[in-house]
């Protein structure tokens, strides 16, 4: 099979990086991928947002099986485009896609699918909202509708607070056009879980269990990121109660959806948050989490490309996935600065070391390659992890592996995991 990947973040070299070990695969491409990535595949500069280019470079190559890693291209309808033109894409239609496209459609879907989630209200005037969130009792959490690359949350903890967050969203429109309606809701409290599960619009195959780290400094201080760190299996779960979480935040989904005709087909992933009144679920993306897909595909014994292929293909034919025993821990290493205002071309040091050792990888998110090696070229620059027999190995082997990597203004959260193994002992 020619497979493309779409995307050029540390989530597509994750997927390029197993499906490029598929048997079933002659050939990979990736658009416009990244350093890392054209380590596996091979990389052409188009924008994950250009469809109709895509459409004609996956027509001009044969493309067999497309595979779409980032939101942006799923919201705009690329599945759609791909389909109408008798192409296979893995990814939720357009229709679909508005879960993550839009907060208060999702929330909406939440309700009318008795799926439990924070009560919420939306505005779309600031003047209306200013005056909710000032009798509100505190504290709650203000959500841009639209997307905003992970980073579209504020967690208020005084109507102060509150009243700026929404000069920023609807004012000052930080997210642009996705501050149009905000969603306003309480403050839920506990412990976040990531759900991922593939679907063909019926039959849900749930993956490993993982947690992401948002907040951009340790002790989960700053502000919201698109995730600095993640773990896999997470230890806070049973697999009973990973079971019945899936059952109620995901299942409900995709049932509903299909009988809405609005079937979901491709990865569904679910922000859950582990309260004292049970799991409720924060919010829905259409897409593999990142960083959550770097600890949770190296994880994956199974063959990644042939359930890919089938859900593009309308139905899953094999749902058992293979999974290894081991736990996997990620740290993102980012730009100073990040999520704000970061610099950018500084040389890397250190990654050539940790790719060749063994249970330990490096998944590239904002690098490019220079003639003298790797330079920092985003906000998020790359992913370490690696595997343990525990979840107290992998943190252990992966903070040692981080700090071999270096680059001008660089940083990284240092207690990725500490709750869990807190927890654990």
């Amino acid at each position: 099979m020619k497979v493309l990947i779409i995307g050029g973040g540390g989530r597509e070299h994750a997927l390029a990086w197993k499906i490029a070990q598929s048997p079933l695969l002659t050939k990979l491409y990736a658009a416009p991928g990244n350093a890392g990535i054209a380590n596996v595949a091979e990389c052409h500069p188009i924008a994950a947002e250009d469809s109709q280019v895509l459409l004609n470079f996956a027509k001009q190559e044969k493309i067999d099986l497309t595979v779409v890693g980032p939101e942006a291209p799923l919201v705009n309808g690329i599945v759609d485009d791909f389909q109408n033109a008798g192409l296979k894409i893995f990814g939720p239609s357009k229709a679909a896609a508005q879960l993550e496209a839009s907060k208060a459609f999702a929330k909406d879907r939440m309700t009318k699918y008795e799926v439990p989630t924070a009560h919420y209200e939306v505005f779309s005037h600031i003047n209306e909202a200013k005056h909710y969130v000032i009798e509100a009792e505190m504290p709650i959490v203000i959500k841009a509708d639209g997307l905003a690359a992970g980073k579209g949350v504020m967690v208020c903890e005084t109507s102060q607070d509150a009243v700026a967050a929404l000069d920023q969203i609807m004012g000052e429109r930080v997210f642009g056009d996705s501050g149009n309606k905000v969603i306003i809701e309480k403050k839920l409290e506990g412990e976040e879980l990531s759900v991922l599960a593939l679907c063909d619009g019926e039959t849900i195959v749930p993956l490993a269990s993982s947690q992401d780290h948002k907040r951009a400094y340790d002790h989960d201080k700053g502000p919201n990121t698109g995730g600095m760190g993640a773990y896999s299996p997470c230890p806070l779960v049973s697999g009973d109660e990973f079971e019945a979480i899936v059952q109620k935040s995901v299942e409900p989904i995709v049932r509903g959806m299909a009988q809405d005709g609005i079937p979901y087909r491709g990865l569904l992933y679910a922000g859950i948050m582990m309260t004292q009144e049970g799991p409720q679920v924060l919010e829905y993306n259409c897409r593999f989490g990142d960083p959550e897909a770097q600890v949770v595909i190296p994880r994956l014994k199974s063959d990644l490309l042939p359930i890919l292929d089938q859900i593009a293909s309308g139905k899953i034919e094999n749902t058992n996935l293979e999974w290894h025993p081991k736990s996997c821990l990620g740290v993102v290493v980012a730009s100073g600065g990040y999520p704000g205002h970061y610099e950018k071309g500084f040389p890397i040091q250190g990654i050539d070391a940790i790719d060749s050792t063994e249970n330990a990888y490096v998944f590239h998110a904002g690098t490019s390659k220079s003639e003298s090696g790797y330079v920092s070229s985003g906000g998020r620059v790359l992913l370490v992890a690696a595997l343990g027999d525990t979840l107290r190995e992998a943190h252990d082997f992966t903070y040692s592996l981080v700090k071999q990597v270096s680059f001008k203004e660089a940083f990284f959260r240092r207690d990725i995991g500490r709750k869990a193994l807190e927890v654990l002992r």
